[in-house]
């Protein structure tokens, strides 16, 4: 039997929030018993809905999981992305808090919440649209800090663009929600001997 969360007072379906309360029902649901556990019966209940109601905003579970997981990862993203606008800070210190965050945030949300690894995982093999422009967003996170760096004189690299992807590409194995739950002491060479030869390799070519 699914374990009964505590239910929140019933609402008119035809509130704005409750799209919002939908979500947030589900992650609770996701993070409790996991992602394959839970129906859509499950949250209805939970929200004193019906069924019917739920698809009336969400057209599957799949659904509900691609925006639970947009929602997660869209916070990962804004966070980032402040740090990349941050004034007066140097760009080489820029780069290194985002790929330290992804790292921590990764290790902290997947290896702390193992469920939420299980949800995540059905996003990367059920809606890999999700993850790709997840992945595009950072990307230009990291494409916007090194352009800003050549700009500077910090960083000499001849297309930003490309660097980004081969920054991200290099970061993958300590920020990839698989890889830090199934090898988390193969973090070989260690982050920071990583981000000292990336910062290295945008760095190479720069006079004076």
């Amino acid at each position: 039997m699914i374990p009964a969360l505590s239910a929140p007072p019933p609402v008119e379906e035809s509130l704005p929030n409750t799209r919002c309360r939908i979500l947030a029902t589900a992650e609770r649901f996701f993070r409790e018993i996991g992602y394959q556990k839970t129906t859509v019966a499950d949250i209805a209940k939970s929200l004193r809905m019906s069924p019917a109601n739920v698809y009336r905003f969400f057209e599957s579970k799949k659904a509900i999981n691609e925006a639970v997981v947009a929602r997660l990862i869209g916070d990962v993203e804004a966070k980032i992305a402040a740090v990349a606008d941050r004034p007066g800070v140097a760009a080489e210190a820029r780069l290194r808090e985002i790929i330290v965050f992804l790292h921590h945030d990764a290790v902290g949300r997947f290896t702390g919440h193992p469920r939420m690894h299980e949800m995540v995982e059905a996003a990367m093999s059920e809606s890999w649209n999700v993850c790709r422009h997840h992945v595009d967003r950072i990307t230009a996170v990291l494409e916007r800090v090194i352009a800003d760096g050549v700009a500077r004189g910090e960083f000499a690299v001849e297309e930003p663009a490309v660097a980004a992807r081969c920054v991200h590409t290099a970061i993958v194995r300590f920020c990839h929600p698989v890889l830090v739950v199934q090898c988390p002491e193969d973090f070989v060479p260690a982050l920071d001997a990583m981000i000292a030869f990336l910062i290295g390799a945008l760095r190479a070519g720069r006079t004076g």
